[in-house]
C-alpha cells in the first residue's frame, strides 16, 4: 500500500467569507482561527479540513511535504497519516502530536487481510472514522501520489489539488497502475503543481490547470552553516576528525544516487574525503564504494544538517542520468548553495537551468570532469566572493514561504469561487450546518460548494 499523508486546515469556509470582504486588499497569507472558535456573533466555526496524501514518510527525510506542512501547521491543524502497519490488534488509528501540533497518524490494520480491495475497505473507514471524531467537514483534498485515489474516491472535497512532486511511475518498484491512476487524478483535481520546470513541461498538456513550484529553501535554516563553519569546536563528532578537503553530499541514497560516479571520484582522489549522509533504500548497501576516504554517517535530522555541511568544502550532487532523475528538482541545490558551499552537480535538467545557466553550479558528468570542476573550486582562482554575492541576489527571490503561499492564494481562489455560486436547491435545507461523515455509506453531505 502507498504511505498516505494528510492534512486538516481550519476554518477554510471561514475564511473565504472574510476574502470577500477583501478583495481589493493586499494578497497576503490568509490567517485561520482554531477550529471551534466562536466568530463575531458567537458562533461556533465549523472545522475544515485539507487532506494531504503523501509518499514520504514524517521522519523520513525533511521535504517538499514537510515543509509546506509545517507552514500550515503554525496556524492550521495538520494530520499526517502514515503508511498502514498490520499487527494482531484491531484496526484503529495511532495519532501523536508534534510541539507545532501537527498530528501524525499511523493506521494500523489488522493481520490476514487477504486482498488489495479488503485493505482500501478497511482504511476508507478508518478516514471516515477520523473525519467524524475530528469534526472534519468542508475540506481540500491534496494529493502527492495518485496511489492514494484507491481509497479516498468516496470523498467530496471542496477542491482537489495533485502536487506532483516527483515522475513516480520512473522510480523503482513503481505499482504498475500508478500511471493510470494519475490519469484519473488529473481528471478529478482542480488544480496540479509540479516539483520543476521540467516536470511542468512533462504535464502541462494533461490538465487546464498546471503550476510549477520549484524547489525552493529555508535559507535561514542553511545559512546557520556560514557562520558555524568559524566555530570548529562545534562540529559534529562523527566528522571533526576527518581530513579536508571534504565533499559532500546529503539526501537519499537509492536508484538515483551514482554509485560508479562516486567509486570513480574516491578511487581517483584518495587525498579527498567524501561525507555521505541520507538513508540507504531501496538498493543493497553491500553495492556502495567501500573505500578509506568514503565516510557514510547514516541519516541526520534536519536540524543537524547546517553543522555537517559547514565543515565541508565542496557539496556535491551526484545523481545518475536516468529515468527516475529525468524530471527531479534536487532540493539541495538551493540548500548548498545557502550554506555558501560551492556545488558540482551532474546535467540534471533542473540544475542545469538555472543554476548552471547562471554560473552557481558547476556542471560535470564524467569522473574527471567532476575532478577538474572540484580541483577549480578549491584553488584561488575561484573568486568566491563575487560567486556567493550572486548566489544570495538568486536566493533573496524564493522561499518556501513564498511557495506556500502562492499554492494557498490558487487553492482559495477555487474555493472563494466556489462559494459564490448559487446554492442548489438540494443544498438549500442543509444551509448552515457543515457536512458530516457518513461511516456506514462512506459519503459526505451537507452545504453546497463543497466538492
Amino acid at each position: 500500500m502507498p504511505l498516505v499523508a494528510l492534512r486538516a486546515m481550519r476554518d477554510l469556509v471561514d475564511e473565504e467569507h472574510r476574502v470577500v470582504e477583501r478583495e481589493d486588499r493586499d494578497r497576503q497569507p490568509r490567517q485561520t482561527r482554531p477550529a471551534g472558535a466562536e466568530d463575531a456573533q458567537g458562533q461556533r466555526a465549523p472545522a475544515t479540513a485539507d487532506f494531504q496524501h503523501a509518499h514520504l514518510l514524517w521522519v523520513f527525510v525533511f521535504h517538499r511535504p514537510q515543509q509546506m506542512l509545517s507552514r500550515a501547521a503554525l496556524r492550521q491543524r495538520v494530520y499526517f497519516v502514515e503508511e498502514p502497519i498490520s499487527d494482531h490488534g484491531s484496526m484503529r488509528l495511532d495519532i501523536s502530536e508534534r510541539d507545532d501540533g501537527l498530528k501524525v497518524v499511523v493506521p494500523r490494520l489488522p493481520e490476514g487481510l487477504r486482498s488489495e480491495i479488503a485493505t482500501e475497505a478497511v482504511l476508507r473507514q478508518l478516514l471516515d472514522r477520523l473525519f467524524l471524531t475530528e469534526g472534519i467537514r468542508d475540506y481540500v483534498l491534496w494529493y502527492y501520489t495518485p496511489m492514494a485515489l484507491e481509497f479516498t474516491r468516496h470523498l467530496t472535497p471542496m477542491v482537489t489539488i495533485y502536487d506532483c512532486m516527483d515522475e513516480l511511475s520512473a522510480f523503482s518498484g513503481a505499482p504498475a497502475r500508478l500511471r493510470e491512476l494519475e490519469q484519473q487524478l488529473f481528471q478529478r483535481a482542480d488544480l496540479v503543481f509540479t516539483g520543476g520546470h521540467s516536470l511542468y513541461e512533462a504535464k502541462r498538456s494533461q490538465h487546464r490547470a498546471v503550476y510549477a513550484f520549484p524547489s525552493s529553501i529555508d535559507r535561514e535554516h542553511f545559512a546557520q552553516a556560514r557562520t558555524a563553519a568559524e566555530r570548529r569546536d562545534r562540529e559534529p563528532d562523527d566528522q571533526k576528525d576527518i581530513a579536508h578537503p571534504r565533499l559532500g553530499f546529503f539526501g537519499v541514497i537509492d536508484e538515483r544516487f551514482d554509485i560508479e560516479l562516486l567509486d570513480s571520484l574516491a578511487k581517483e582522489r584518495p587525498d579527498w574525503q567524501f561525507m555521505i549522509i541520507g538513508p540507504v533504500v531501496k538498493i543493497d548497501p553491500a553495492i556502495l564504494p567501500r573505500l578509506p576516504n568514503v565516510h557514510y554517517l547514516g541519516s541526520k535530522e534536519y536540524k543537524d544538517l547546517p553543522a555537517y555541511l559547514a565543515g565541508w568544502d565542496v557539496a556535491l550532487l551526484l545523481f545518475a542520468r536516468n529515468e527516475s532523475t529525468r524530471f527531479i528538482s534536487p532540493t539541495k541545490t538551493p540548500e548548498y548553495l545557502a550554506a555558501g558551499k560551492p556545488v558540482v552537480s551532474t546535467s540534471i535538467r533542473d540544475v542545469v537551468r538555472p543554476y548552471g545557466e547562471l554560473g552557481l553550479v558547476e556542471i560535470a558528468d564524467s569522473a574527471r570532469d567532476f575532478v577538474c570542476s572540484v580541483e577549480h573550486l578549491l584553488s584561488d582562482d575561484h573568486d568566491r566572493e563575487s560567486w556567493l554575492t550572486r548566489v544570495d541576489e538568486f536566493l533573496s527571490h524564493i522561499s518556501w514561504n513564498i511557495t506556500w503561499s502562492a499554492m494557498w492564494s490558487l487553492v482559495s481562489d477555487i474555493g472563494l469561487a466556489r462559494r459564490r455560486k448559487p446554492a442548489v436547491k438540494a443544498a438549500e435545507s442543509t444551509r448552515g450546518t457543515s457536512p458530516i461523515v457518513d461511516v456506514d455509506g462512506g459519503k459526505t453531505a451537507g452545504a453546497a460548494g463543497a466538492g
